[in-house]
């Protein structure tokens, strides 16, 4: 669905959810300030017994000028609802009659959805998905500062103050919002009362410390979702802790909060693992979290989350590819299949010795741009840098241009002036020729997390039905390589 869809009606009415947090309400003031903008006269409400009472969305109504009003007793039927950070239908929003309904959230989908929805539960917030829709529209939010502020401070408090932002669309509507900062501040330091305060304080004395793997398990009262942060950050100044969960149990969902201190535990690993078909989770190698849909599980959901917790660390094997030689007796020999690549020289976009992040999907990399520096782009739109020597040692150039489609295409920021260029316009198409890079591969029967020999800060997750694989000429160059992609790119030799 797209915005402009909508506008065929115009007795617009948006709804968020009940006990709206900032990420609904700036949500529905975007929407409010679209469809104004477009000729109509929508109108914005929220409903459920109780008005909004907390200080930092008092300060956030006021100061923004958000146009909502508290409707408990709404009985209009209006041409179009539109329900925002929420979908029609659950517990946590009430039910609003219309003659059409359209949803727009970033949560999992737990209701059947009507015809008019855009739903993307990889996001950070509500707030992200309409700034790509209104994007998309050719118009930019920053024309009211007011609403660019409610959308940042909406991704902010629904990402623990930016510690599980995961998605680059996410990363890219901070980059582009035009923020009255001071406000932010003001609002992020009136988030906690001194009821919130006893709560955190209640939780942290009855923690669960698991000695074997040096992990807390923290339950607290139902609380604002970031008072989880604040208890999981404090649990992780404790001596012999390496990792620590907050959570607590709310009518419509479980919500945690994960924090690491050690490189064998990636956080947005272990939200996303906890998650796993029954919510949503993710973050930051060291920050992260997520929530668990109650009506996704059958049983005990306390009990659920810590067996979860326990899965995740008995099922990998930690591997440090400088210290491993494989046995490679048991596994077959491959070769490379012929592939279309793109690759992308550095130096087209910006000046050598330019520091740049380069934002993809899988995350953010930071490099110093040199004459020997490329960006390689594979089958899934997979982004990672190559040297141009390796590069010319393993692809043959055809000149011509690299074109493909996908979820999200990358971009290179000079984090010196701040400009950002698409990666696409510059891509060419390298041909990889049979038989080269040949590899011992089998595939893995348990899951582990390698740390590779250029990189033993980072480790790569490989699961079962991955593969694992060395080259021939490099006992140490070991890596992983994910199994729905194996036969695309490989042949068995013998």
């Amino acid at each position: 669905m797209i915005l402009s869809d909508l506008l065929v009606y115009d007795d617009i009415v948006i709804q968020c959810h009940d006990n709206p947090d900032a990420d609904a309400l700036a949500s529905g003031f975007a929407l409010h300030f679209y469809f104004t903008k477009m000729g109509k006269n929508p109108k914005f409400i929220y409903r459920g017994r109780n008005k909004i009472r907390k200080s930092n969305l008092k300060i956030m109504l006021t100061s923004l000028e958000i146009p909502v009003s508290y409707e408990p007793d709404y009985d209009h039927v209006p041409e179009l609802l539109i329900t925002c950070d929420c979908q029609h239908g659950q517990r946590n929003v009430t039910k609003t009659e219309a003659r059409n309904v359209a949803v727009i959230d970033h949560h999992q989908i737990t209701v059947k959805l009507p015809e008019l929805c855009e739903v993307r539960s990889s996001m950070g917030s509500c707030s992200t998905v309409i700034w790509d829709m209104i994007r998309s529209e050719g118009i930019d939010v920053n024309e009211n500062r007011h609403l660019a502020t409610a959308m940042y401070y909406g991704l902010y408090t629904d990402t623990n103050r930016l510690s599980e932002v995961s998605h680059p669309l996410d990363r890219d509507m901070l980059d582009n919002l035009t923020i009255n900062k001071s406000l932010i501040t003001e609002m992020s330091n009136s988030n906690i009362s001194l009821e919130e305060l006893k709560i955190t304080g209640k939780a942290i004395l009855d923690y669960e410390y698991h000695e074997d793997h040096r992990y807390l398990i923290i339950r607290s009262e139902p609380c604002d979702p970031n008072i989880l942060g604040v208890i999981s950050d404090f649990a992780m100044e404790t001596a012999e802790v390496d990792v620590a969960i907050a959570y607590y149990l709310g009518p419509n969902e479980l919500k945690f909060s994960v924090r690491s201190c050690v490189k064998e535990v990636h956080a947005n690993e272990l939200a996303a693992f906890i998650a796993e078909n029954i919510g949503g989770g993710g973050g930051h190698l060291f920050k992260a979290g997520g929530t668990i849909r109650p009506e996704m599980v059958e049983g005990d959901i306390d009990g659920i989350l810590e067996k979860r917790i326990e899965e995740y660390y008995d099922i990998y094997k930690v591997i440090y590819a400088k210290d491993t030689t494989l046995d490679t007796s048991d596994m077959h020999l491959y070769t490379k299949l012929e592939q279309r690549l793109g690759t992308v020289h550095l130096t087209d976009i910006f000046p050598a010795g330019t520091l740049v992040e380069i934002r993809t999907l899988e995350g953010d990399v930071n490099v110093t741009i040199s004459e020997d520096t490329y960006l390689m782009i594979g089958i899934e739109g997979e982004i990672y840098p190559i040297s141009g020597e390796k590069l010319q040692n393993s692809y043959d150039f055809t000149g011509f241009c690299f074109s493909k489609t996908f979820e999200y295409e990358p971009i290179v920021k000079n984090l010196v002036s701040g400009e950002i260029k698409p990666v696409m316009p510059y891509a060419k198409t390298v041909i990889s020729p049979p038989g080269t890079a040949r590899i011992f591969a089998k595939p893995l029967e348990n899951a582990i997390k390698l740390f590779t020999a250029w990189d033993d800060e980072k480790y790569y997750s490989g699961n079962v039905g991955d593969y694992i694989a060395v080259r021939e000429d490099d006992p140490h160059d070991i890596y992983i390589i994910k199994g729905r992609l194996f036969d695309k790119l490989y042949k068995m030799i013998r």
